[in-house]
């Protein structure tokens, strides 16, 4: 009897086994859940920046009349004065073509077959314009910022969306 005290039933560590299992599984789940997250988020920010930065990068026609003064910033003469004239363009259109989202009122979302992957919803966009005859360049700076929802679901239930705000800034400077 002593000796069958000493040392362990066939088994007992099946328990402890199982657990340990379990957690490392649960754990891995959370590690591949949360990459799957980085990931769309990063990108829908890189769309994001690619779209601002294709907005901003159209007032090139209404920079030069500036650039030619001196100072960078989006001013156009009239007859008797100037007249600022910024184009913040059409980044949601931009990005639906580059993601390939499909619009839903207000908001656009990202179909993967007959679920949905996430959406996107509340774009700002300010763009920031020098005033005229500053004499300081700081160029057309951009703020953009979006909210990105992301579905999330474990074991066949549905748990509460992600919600992130995604921000990004693009800068034009002219060349010459």
């Amino acid at each position: 009897m002593k000796r069958h005290l000493m040392k362990g039933a066939h088994g007992d560590g099946f328990p402890l086994t199982i657990a340990v299992t379990l957690c490392l599984l649960l754990i891995f789940c959370w590690i591949s859940e949360y990459f799957r997250m980085t990931l769309i988020a990063q990108g829908v920010r890189n769309a994001l920046q690619q779209s601002v930065i294709s907005a901003i990068n159209d007032n090139y026609d209404d920079v030069y009349h500036s650039v030619r003064e001196g100072y960078a910033a989006g001013w156009m003469p009239t007859d008797d004065a100037w007249e600022e004239s910024v184009d913040t363009g059409n980044i949601y259109v931009t990005l639906a073509s580059t993601l390939g989202l499909t619009s839903d009122g207000t908001s656009y979302i990202k179909h993967s077959g007959d679920e949905v992957e996430y959406s996107i919803s509340g774009l700002t966009v300010n763009v920031s314009n020098n005033n005229l005859a500053s004499g300081e360049s700081d160029g057309f700076v951009a703020d953009a910022a979006i909210t990105l929802e992301v579905p999330t679901e474990f074991a066949g239930s549905v748990l509460p969306p992600v919600r992130m705000l995604l921000k990004v800034e693009a800068k034009y400077t002219p060349k010459f």
